[in-house]
C-alpha cells in the first residue's frame, strides 16, 4: 500500500505543495532558518479578498528573486525521482501521510485553482530545462501560497519536521552546487520574503473531516472488488524500490504529459470527496503492517473513496489519463509486474476490477 499512498498524493495536489516548499528548502544554509521556512504558510481560506492580492503581489517579487534560478534548473533530471537519502519506505510513508494530512487540510477550491496553475505552467514549457514562463512561474507560486495558506501551521510544520527526517544533510549543498550558487541564495532569500506574507495570515483552525457517503452502489461494488483483490495486494512488494524507476524508453516531456493529464483530472474531481479519499488514505497508512499492506477495511475504504472520486469527474477526462498512460508505460512494465505476483490472484483482482469500473461508470457524470 505504499505505493497506493503516494498515488493519494497526486490525487490530492498535496504533493506539488510539499515537492514545492522542499525544492526551496533545498537551498536553507542551517537548521535555525529551517523551521519558519517550512512553516511558511498561512491564511486565505479565512481571509478577505486583499489577502489574495498580497500573496499574488508576493508571488511576483518572488519570481523577480528566483526566476534566474528556476531557469538553471534541470527539471527534466531523473534525480527527482530518487530517495533523498537511503531509501527507507516505511519511514517515507510516514512523510507521505503528513503530505496527506495536509493535503485534506487544505481549501479544495485553492486546491482546485493551483491544479489549474499547474497544468497552464506545462503547457508553456520550453527550453532545453523544461522550465515555464515567467508569467506561469508567478502564477503557480501564487497558487501554492494560498494553498499552504489554507492549512493550520501545526500540519505544515508536521510535512517539514517528516521530510527531513528521510532526508540526508548533503542533499542541499549538493542541489545547490548544480546550479549558480549566488541565483539560488537570492532565491532563497526571496522566498524567505514570500513566506512571511503567507504566514501572517495563517489560519489557526483545520476545516471540518469530509461527509462520506454510505449505502452507494459504489461502496458495495468496492467490497466485493477489495474481496477478489486482497490477496492480490498481500502478494506486492510494497517496499520495493522500483517504484522510483523512470518508465524506459520515455523521457521526462513524454511523461509529463501523462502527468498533465492527470493533473486535470484532479481539477475536476468533486472537493469533499477528493478529502474523503485523502482521509481514507491517511487512515489506510495507520493500518499497515511490516510489509506495508494496510487492513482489509481500509483497503476497501480506499477502493470506495477513490471509486466515488473518478465517478465525479466525466469519462472523456478518465479516458484521457489512461489514454496518457498507455501511451507511455510499455508492456514489459506490466509483464515484468505481473511476474512478480501470484498470477491467479492478478487475474482474480484484474476480474474484480472490471466489475468495479462498470459500477463507477454507471455513476459518472
Amino acid at each position: 500500500m505504499v505505493r497506493g499512498a503516494k498515488k493519494a498524493i497526486a490525487v490530492g495536489v498535496a504533493v506539488a505543495v510539499a515537492c514545492g516548499l522542499q525544492k526551496h528548502l533545498n537551498f536553507v544554509p542551517g537548521p535555525r532558518h529551517a523551521a519558519p521556512v517550512a512553516a511558511a504558510a498561512a491564511s486565505m481560506m479565512m481571509a478577505p479578498a486583499a489577502f489574495a492580492d498580497e500573496i499574488g503581489d508576493a508571488a511576483k517579487k518572488l519570481g523577480d528573486a528566483s526566476y534566474s534560478f528556476a531557469k538553471e534548473v534541470d527539471w527534466n533530471n531523473g534525480i527527482f525521482l530518487q530517495a533523498p537519502g537511503k531509501f527507507q519506505p516505511l519511514s517515507a510513508l510516514k512523510a507521505i501521510d503528513k503530505m496527506i494530512e495536509m493535503g485534506a487540510a487544505a481549501d479544495p477550491k485553492l486546491l482546485k485553482e493551483a491544479a489549474e496553475a499547474h497544468h497552464k505552467a506545462i503547457g508553456s514549457i520550453s527550453g532545453p530545462n523544461g522550465v515555464t514562463s515567467r508569467a506561469d512561474w508567478d502564477a503557480v507560486n501564487a497558487a501554492l501560497g494560498r494553498v499552504v495558506a489554507s492549512v493550520p501551521k501545526a500540519k505544515v510544520m508536521a510535512v517539514y519536521d517528516s521530510v527531513k527526517a528521510i532526508t540526508d544533510p548533503g542533499v542541499p549543498a549538493y542541489m545547490k552546487s548544480l546550479v549558480n550558487g549566488p541565483d539560488a541564495e537570492k532565491a532563497y532569500q526571496g522566498f524567505l520574503e514570500f513566506k512571511d506574507v503567507v504566514e501572517k495570515n495563517q489560519v489557526t483552525t483545520a476545516s471540518a473531516p469530509a461527509v462520506v457517503p454510505s449505502g452507494d452502489k459504489i461502496g458495495v461494488a468496492a467490497k466485493a472488488l477489495s474481496d477478489a483483490s486482497y490477496p492480490f495486494i498481500k502478494d506486492i512488494d510494497w517496499l520495493s524500490d522500483i517504484y522510483l524507476k523512470p518508465l524506459p524508453g520515455k523521457t521526462a516531456p513524454e511523461t509529463l504529459k501523462a502527468i498533465d493529464k492527470m493533473i486535470v483530472m484532479g481539477a475536476k474531481m468533486d472537493g469533499n470527496l477528493l478529502k474523503a479519499a485523502a482521509e481514507a488514505h491517511h487512515k489506510a497508512i495507520g493500518s499497515i503492517d511490516a510489509t506495508g499492506v494496510t487492513s482489509a477495511a481500509d483497503y476497501e475504504a480506499v477502493n470506495a473513496a477513490i471509486g466515488r472520486l473518478v465517478a465525479s469527474v466525466p469519462k472523456t477526462t478518465v479516458m484521457d489519463v489512461y489514454n496518457s498512460m498507455a501511451g507511455v508505460v510499455d508492456s514489459t512494465v506490466t509483464n515484468n509486474m505481473f511476474s512478480k505476483v501470484n498470477p491467479l490472484d492478478a487475474v482474480a483482482a484484474a476480474k474484480g476490477f472490471y466489475t468495479f469500473k462498470d459500477v463507477v461508470e454507471a455513476s459518472q457524470r
